[in-house]
């Protein structure tokens, strides 16, 4: 059962990290594609 724990310990927090940062982006992204619109109209 530790071996599952620390597994899921030092696995867990990157993944926390990479979806946290996947949403930043996208909300960047979206923004961008916002502007791109605009200017094309």
């Amino acid at each position: 059962m530790e071996q599952w724990m620390s597994f899921i310990q030092e696995i867990g927090f990157p993944i926390f990290v990479s979806f946290y940062l996947l949403h930043r982006l996208e909300q960047k992204l979206v923004a961008i594609h916002d502007v791109l619109l605009e200017l094309k109209i």
